[in-house]
């Protein structure tokens, strides 16, 4: 009986925690590089005195959909998107190296060219700072180009770009930032290329991700009704005891 109830309540713990993970996912359907994040779970006994009879489901994480966004015209010089599987280094709260797909870009109070939530962007020397009053133009490579008013343009810096390693991939961290397994900054990639005055949407679907969490509420609603069904089941054991027993 006790079995039962093992089993019905890890399912409905994991079905929680996909739901959790599937919401996520739709309130990022329009946010701009924004990559679907996986769930999947795996069986794991429960260690103790004696057989292991019982059984829980644990999360595991899988990383995140690697497919690119549908790309988003908007005429802006300083929208880009990366090509291929190319990420933009950006400089986290943290004080670390960490990667993005969202290319919005704007220069801030300072000059500097940072992302649309403020955080800086590297380049292989660092910060690109902009004169004042500058018009800001990105290459295909990369490279960022002022032109001040009755001036010719100049290089200011070249946007660091970094394509991820096959035995070094990225992973998302609590700050919605992509960083290495190791933790080590990723060499610029010489060949990465992207694309101006466009932007890279989600690649959340939102059609799937509503049928998934409807598929993991009714998975949840089952196993609770399990765990009633085996709750039933005690309570008419002990009456059918407790008759033998008088």
């Amino acid at each position: 009986m006790d079995r039962m109830i093992y089993l019905s309540m890890s399912g409905a713990k994991a079905a929680m925690q996909r739901q959790d993970v599937l919401a996520h996912n739709l309130a990022n359907a329009s946010t701009t590089g924004f990559r679907e994040e996986l769930a999947a779970f795996r069986a794991v006994p429960v260690r103790g005195d004696g057989a292991s009879t019982r059984v829980y489901s644990l999360e595991t994480t899988v990383g995140y959909k690697s497919d690119a966004g549908a790309v988003q015209p908007t005429g802006r010089n300083l929208d880009v998107a990366m090509k291929g599987n190319a990420w933009l280094s950006v400089q986290g709260l943290d004080g670390t190296e960490a990667y993005t797909r969202a290319g919005s870009l704007q220069v801030n109070a300072e000059g500097l060219l940072v992302t649309q939530s403020g955080l800086q962007v590297l380049s292989d020397s660092g910060p690109i700072t902009a004169p004042t009053n500058a018009e800001l133009q990105i290459a295909p490579d990369g490279t960022v180009s002022a032109t001040v008013p009755g001036g010719r343009p100049q290089s200011i810096g070249k946007l660091k770009l970094a394509t991820p390693e096959t035995d070094n991939q990225l992973s998302r961290g609590a700050d919605g930032l992509f960083r290495t397994a190791n933790g080590d900054p990723l060499q610029a990639d010489a060949n990465a290329r992207l694309q101006d005055g466009v932007l890279e949407g989600s690649n959340v679907s939102p059609v799937e991700t509503m049928v998934a969490m409807i598929s993991a509420a009714r998975q949840f609603e089952h196993q609770m009704k399990l765990i009633q069904t085996s709750e039933r089941q005690e309570q008419t054991a002990a009456k059918l005891l407790s008759a033998n027993g008088g």
